[in-house]
C-alpha cells in the first residue's frame, strides 16, 4: 500500500514533550557535534550540519549551546569518539523500522536496541534488510488547524513534492536539497513552520488495523526513540486516528505492567504512547 506514515507527526509532538524535559537538547547537541566533525563547522558548506542546526533552532535550543556543540565537533572542545550507526529491523505487524544512533559504544547500543526489538514483538535485521524501503526526503510540518492546503501552494512552487493532512498536521515533503527553500518560502508567506528536517520517508506503508498490534507498534517505536543514543527513528506504519487513540488509551491504562524490566534504560521514566504525544494524565513525572 502506497501512502504516508504518521510517525513524522507523532515524532514531532513527542520531541516537543522531550524539549520541555530538557532531554532533546542533549540529542540535538550530539547530532550537531558529529555533523561538524564529519563535514566541518560551516553550515553553508555542510548540509548535514545546517539541517541539524535548523532543527535545534526550531526547538529553541540556545545559540551558545549550538556553538559549543559545533566547537566540540571541530576540535575546539571535547567531542568524544561518537560514531553514526544505522540499525534496521521489523516491528509488530511487519512494520519496517530504521534506527539512526550516535554512540560512543557500538556494542552496548547494539545490544540495547536488539533487546528493545526482541522484547516488543520485533526483530533486528541485517544491514540492508529494511533501508531499501525508505527514501530520504525533507519533511516540513505545519499546524493543520491554522492553515489549509491552499495556504501552502508556495511550498509547491519552491520545490515541494506533496502536501497531505495527517490528523491535525499538514505535512509537506520535498527533496532534501529543497528543504531550506521550501521552509523559507512558507515563512515568507507568513506560514508558521513547526518543524523542518530531513527524514527517511517510506515508499510504502503497512496499514495496522488490529488494536493490540497498533499498541505494540507505537510502544516499540517510542522505546527506541526514547533511547539516549538514538538520534532518529523512521517507520512505515499507518494507523487510523481512531485506532491510534484507542491504542494510546489502552497502553496508558496498562502502564506499569509492561515487559520493560525495572531500571531498564530503554523507554526512560514513562513510555506510554499518550505521554509521547503530550496527552497522558500522568505527564507530571
Amino acid at each position: 500500500m502506497a501512502g504516508h506514515s504518521k510517525w513524522a507527526s507523532i515524532k514531532h509532538k513527542k520531541a516537543a514533550t522531550d524539549a520541555k524535559r530538557g532531554k532533546l537538547f542533549t540529542k540535538l547537541a550530539r547530532a550537531i557535534t558529529v555533523a561538524a566533525r564529519e563535514g566541518g563547522g560551516d553550515p553553508a558548506g555542510n548540509h548535514t550540519l545546517a539541517a541539524a542546526v535548523e532543527k535545534a533552532k526550531g526547538y529553541s535550543m540556545p545559540k551558545d549551546n549550538i556553538q559549543r556543540a559545533i566547537d566540540r565537533g571541530t576540535g575546539d572542545g571535547d567531542g568524544g569518539k561518537i560514531e553514526r550507526v544505522l540499525y534496521e529491523g521489523y516491528g509488530p505487524a511487519g512494520t519496517a523500522v530504521l534506527v539512526e544512533a550516535l554512540t560512543d559504544n557500538r556494542n552496548r547500543t547494539g545490544a540495547e536496541i536488539r533487546n528493545a526489538f526482541d522484547r516488543n514483538g520485533g526483530s533486528l535485521g541485517e544491514p540492508g534488510s529494511v533501508a531499501w524501503q525508505f527514501e530520504k526526503k525533507g519533511v516540513v510540518l505545519v499546524d493543520g488547524s491554522r492553515y489549509g492546503e491552499d495556504d501552502l501552494i508556495v511550498a509547491i512552487d519552491a520545490g515541494a513534492d506533496d502536501v497531505v493532512l495527517e490528523a491535525d498536521e499538514l505535512k509537506v515533503t520535498c527533496g532534501p536539497a529543497s528543504l531550506r527553500a521550501v521552509r523559507f518560502a512558507l515563512e515568507e508567506a507568513g506560514v508558521n513552520v513547526e518543524s523542518a528536517e530531513p527524514a527517511m520517508e517510506p515508499q510504502n506503508v503497512v496499514e495496522v488495523t488490529d488494536a493490540a498490534e497498533a499498541r505494540a507498534v507505537v510502544r516499540l517505536i517510542d522505546l527506541l526513540d526514547d533511547h539516549d543514543d538514538v538520534d532518529e527513528v523512521h517507520a512505515n506504519f499507518d494507523i487510523s486516528d481512531e485506532l491510534l487513540a484507542a491504542a494510546e488509551a489502552a497502553a496508558c491504562a496498562s502502564f506499569g505492567s509492561s515487559t520493560q524490566a525495572p531500571g531498564e534504560k530503554l523507554g526512560g521514566r514513562h513510555s506510554c504512547e499518550l505521554f509521547a504525544l503530550g496527552r497522558c494524565s500522568t505527564q507530571s513525572e
